[in-house]
């Protein structure tokens, strides 16, 4: 009975945890006519954080599990797997319009897809390891679970802000950003069903490293040249800089 009290509790941390990213949603739209400085900025805050987060948490645990060849092997099969998902995308329908259009809100369609997609494959070993921290010690769990809602907030910023910027809808941004932090739960929960007896260090090692890429590649392909096409090219660096300060400071709750 205690352990699935312990289960449920994991799973709502996990919860909670993952849908904070719906905070930084709403911080993201709080401009209802973002200019071209505020997009500049804004975007490359979003490129910030996903860079930091992937070399500094995500591809440091894989080297950490798998050691520093495997752990680079995983990184750039997710940098190249992208790569090749970036160029199917121009074929498909995003957002409800499609990307090969010249419409420069079609561009930032498509990077709002990424960024989502991006975050939400973060978030999803996040829920496994807020459930695995839960079931060791429910006061780890709790502490890991803070960490990371207080690190998910810049996240859900990143979302938000390209889809914003895209659509023009609020409702859009918050949706999309709190797709992005469901998949932590859904990741806990998955744990709890499936893959608790195949987990281990090597499995999450490639997992990490593999999102890394995927992340990196977001932010270098899509998110740095739609804060440059704004014309602000320092405060696109600026952002960067904030994005990646915020981010290392939520981190470091972790330590």
């Amino acid at each position: 009975m205690y352990f699935t009290d312990t289960i449920l509790i994991g799973l709502l941390l996990a919860t909670l945890a993952g849908l904070s990213t719906t905070i930084g949603s709403f911080i993201g739209i709080f401009y209802k006519e973002p200019g071209p400085k505020y997009m500049a900025f804004a975007l490359g805050f979003s490129a910030g954080v996903m860079v930091l987060v992937s070399f500094v948490e995500l591809h440091a645990q894989g080297i950490d599990s798998i050691g520093f060849t495997w752990a680079h092997v995983a990184f750039f099969t997710g940098f190249f797997l992208m790569f090749a998902i970036d160029l199917l995308l121009p074929h498909l329908y995003i957002l409800e319009e499609p990307v090969e259009s010249k419409n420069p809100a079609a561009k930032l369609r498509k990077a709002s897809l990424l960024v989502t997609v991006g975050i939400a494959i973060h978030n999803f070993p996040e829920g496994m390891a807020t459930l695995a921290g839960t079931l060791k010690d429910i006061d780890v769990g709790i502490a890991m679970a803070t960490a990371i809602a207080i690190h998910n907030i810049p996240e859900g910023i990143a979302v938000a802000v390209p889809v914003y910027a895209a659509t023009k809808s609020a409702r859009k941004a918050f949706k999309w950003s709190f797709l992005s932090g469901l998949s932590e739960p859904v990741g806990a929960i998955i744990a709890a069903l499936l893959l608790m007896p195949f987990l281990n260090d090597t499995v999450i090692g490639w997992i990490l490293s593999m999102v890394a890429g995927f992340m990196v590649f977001i932010s270098f392909d899509e998110l740095l040249p739609a804060a440059h096409s704004y014309g602000r090219e320092h405060l696109s660096i600026l952002g960067v800089s904030v994005g990646m300060l915020v981010m290392a400071v939520s981190l470091a709750l972790l330590s």
